[in-house]
């Protein structure tokens, strides 16, 4: 009886909840759409308590709350009653009975379009997790180039969930963590959103790495009530200039984010006191003349530090960023940063694309400064169907979504704009493709350079080409523009699978002859049903297969002809049976904890520029002559790898044997670069760190830093990703450590 009434209370507090958050949500859409009618809201809130009815979220809560709490934050955006209602409705196929015609029946073919678009692929098989990410957001893109209200409820959604991401296991919340800060973050900052990248950034944060975070956190609280007390002086100074010369602003401050400051450190290795921008003053104005007078008026109060001055309201950056910045020092060598803005600009800062997303009854008409925003994603779509390889797309999206820029001139004043560090054949690409692809040399403001040449703000570039070139490999190693990187990639692919395909029917042919098997005599149904086994469209993709040398010819030729091979006995080859000491000697101690999917013949070897350890995600590419080379998923070289599609192989973790056994465990030989003070006794602090874990250290090696740092290099042995974490956290408790980085390549 007790627990009865215990879930009777618990329903009506749950039941309390959901309607004090839907009157905040009408109560929301009516002060920012006041004109919008509010019916349709009312009954997707009754279609989505009704079909999630009984359903819980990891917190306990109703999962109702969870669309309710994505609507609100959709309202918080001033889209409209539609977009609010799909958000209602965003996970009711996925996760009730209903249909996509149900909620096309019901509340018209808008609100269907966009729930489709926001619904997960969940029906297809896929061969790893990363496949099945890269579908969802290419169909997430795919139907943004129509909606955008897509990826609007999509970033609503996953903010919700950052929201509530302690109630999920750990391994769970890092998937999740680490999905926001590659794909979802930057895709809010591609669309000028600014303050939703900033939380989901933040958030995800913490979860990525807990121990940085609260490294950076305690030492910003540490210095907060300071640096707020400094911002205040400033605030009161300003103030009084801008009251003395009659302009109208106002004036915001902040300590600067807690992920932007963990990047900063990453890329400087510096320490939270040596960053130059941690505290920020936005000034926002009523015109553009105000900001350049404001701009003016705080040099003259304070001396601006050179190199530090910005002008993105002349030169906007692609997501239709404006504002001027400028680093300046006050009295006792405090600096910090301005950014200068009109109303307009810092609304279009914080809320990007949403800002101007305005929808009619009859249709959604999209500004030309809406177009130009989702440029960019039109021709991700585009480039998108020369991609046979979901992670290629999904790899090529993560490199477009978060560019710095460089602004680069043709002879004839045009201006193209580039990722950061780009080369002139980044700019030949943009110009257009067969510019690109003939490319032999250029010409940077007058002069003769290399085609590696990094490309600086103003440059002035001409291009010249020749007829018959054709891009080269080497290309990969140094453009930066995912248009130049795509382009070079296809026109490899299909002149290397060309090849591919004529060496692989060479192959078959000479085995065939081996054992006097005439292939004259098998049809295009055999054919078929070998390439239909090993997961192919058709006869074409095998033959390219063995060209690659990701299926021997004696394999394919044995699915063919069942039983061919046997008539003689196997070619004394190393691959299958080759003893465990003689792949140790070739291939490296830890190659006989990795396994290839559906393959018993192929050598396996950890590739010697990333070095995997147990519990990295990897991925295989096939090596001809050499077997299949096992590269982590963050190592560089997998991005000029994956163009080779055709090359790619699963391969995973052999499963452990010896778990009770940790003598006999596989251990990988990993290099760890630690940046800390120059003092007495930091070397011993930290080898008594990696002793003390029971860690056999093979070298050590110690440098002189820039300033009072050192630089200390240890190679040690690690049994899996978790043990190089720990000692990684372990290393950076030591007093005097400023950054401890794992380097790849040893």
């Amino acid at each position: 009886m007790v627990t009865a009434h215990t879930a009777t209370a618990s329903s009506d507090a749950d039941n309390q909840h959901l309607a004090e958050t839907f009157q905040v949500l009408l109560a929301t859409v009516r002060r920012n759409r006041p004109s919008d009618d509010l019916s349709i809201i009312q009954q997707a809130y009754d279609f989505c308590r009704e079909h999630h009815a009984g359903q819980k979220r990891a917190s306990g809560e109703p999962f109702a709350l969870h669309p309710l709490e994505v609507a609100l934050v959709l309202a918080e955006m001033k889209l409209d009653a539609t977009a609010i209602a799909a958000g209602l409705l965003h996970d009711a196929v996925e996760d009730t009975p209903v249909t996509s015609r149900e909620i096309s029946d019901t509340f018209g073919e808008q609100v269907a379009h966009i729930v489709d678009g926001v619904t997960k692929i969940e029906k297809i098989q896929f061969a790893n997790r990363e496949d099945r990410q890269a579908e969802n957001v290419r169909k997430m893109l795919l139907a943004m180039v129509s909606d955008v209200r897509v990826v609007l409820i999509k970033l609503a959604d996953r903010l919700h969930n950052m929201r509530t991401l302690e109630h999920l296991q750990p391994e769970r919340q890092q998937a999740i963590a680490r999905e926001t800060l590659d794909i979802y973050a930057p895709l809010a900052h591609r669309l000028g959103m600014g303050k939703v990248r900033s939380e989901l950034e933040d958030l995800a944060f913490r979860y990525v790495d807990p121990y940085g975070y609260e490294q950076i956190r305690t030492a910003v609280e540490a210095n907060r009530q300071q640096g707020e007390q400094f911002l205040r002086s400033i605030d009161a100074t300003l103030k009084e200039h801008l009251a003395e010369h009659n302009i109208q602003a106002r004036i915001d401050w902040r300590i600067k984010r807690l992920y932007s400051i963990y990047q900063k450190l990453q890329h400087q290795r510096i320490t939270v006191d040596q960053v130059y921008d941690l505290l920020a003053v936005r000034v926002i104005t009523q015109t553009v003349q105000d900001c350049y007078a404001v701009f003016g008026l705080i040099h003259s109060i304070w001396r601006p530090i050179p190199g530090r001055i910005k002008d993105f309201i002349a030169m906007p950056r692609p997501n239709l960023y404006q504002s001027l910045h400028t680093t300046v020092m006050a009295e006792g060598g405090h600096q910090f940063e301005v950014q200068i803005r009109t109303e307009d600009m810092h609304r279009v800062a914080e809320e990007g694309i949403a800002a101007h997303w305005k929808y009619k009854a009859g249709g959604s008409p999209v500004s030309a400064k809406d177009e130009q925003r989702l440029a960019w994603v039109r021709q991700i779509v585009e480039w998108q169907r020369d991609m046979t390889d979901p992670n290629e797309f999904l790899s090529t999206l993560k490199i477009d979504l978060y560019p710095e820029e460089v602004y680069t001139f043709t002879p004839k004043g045009k201006v193209v704009v580039l990722p950061k560090e780009s080369t002139p054949v980044d700019f030949a690409y943009a110009i257009h493709t067969e510019v690109g692809n003939t490319c032999t040399g250029a010409k940077v403001n007058g002069r003769m350079v290399p085609l590696k040449t990094r490309l600086r703000n103003g440059d002035i570039v001409e291009i010249i080409t020749q007829n018959g070139h054709t891009p080269s490999r080497d290309w990969l190693t140094f453009v930066r523009s995912s248009r130049a990187r795509n382009k070079i990639k296809h026109w490899l692919h299909e002149h290397q699978r060309e090849r591919a395909i004529e060496i692989g029917r060479k192959l078959l042919d000479r085995e065939a002859r081996k054992f006097k098997t005439p292939l004259s005599q098998v049809g295009e149904a055999e054919y078929q049903k070998a390439a239909t086994d090993y997961g192919l469209a058709d006869a074409v993709d095998m033959l390219a297969g063995i060209g690659f040398g990701k299926f021997s010819a004696r394999q394919v030729l044995n699915r063919l002809v069942p039983g061919s091979t046997s008539t003689q006995p196997p070619e004394p080859e190393t691959t299958p049976g080759m003893s465990d000491t003689v792949r140790r000697v070739y291939f490296g101690k830890g190659s006989d904890s990795l396994t290839v999917e559906g393959q018993n013949d192929l050598l396996v070897y950890r590739a010697r520029c990333c070095n995997p350890i147990r519990g990295e995600e990897i991925i295989g590419y096939v090596t001809r002559g050499k077997g299949v080379a096992v590269h982590a998923r963050s190592c560089p070289n997998v991005q000029n790898l994956l163009y080779e599609s055709d090359r790619r192989i699963a391969v995973e973790w052999a499963s452990m044997q010896d778990d009770s056994k940790p003598d006999q465990r596989s251990t990988y030989p990993v290099k760890i670069t630690v940046f800390c003070d120059d003092r007495a006794g930091m070397l011993r602090e930290m080898t008594a760190v990696i002793s003390d874990d029971g860690t056999n250290i093979r070298a050590v090696d110690t440098k002189a830093g820039t300033g009072a740092e050192a630089v200390v290099e240890f190679v040690v042995d690690a049994a899996d990703l978790g043990h190089l974490i720990r000692l990684m956290n372990g290393l950076r408790r030591v007093p005097g450590v400023r950054e401890v980085q794992r380097q790849q390549k040893l």
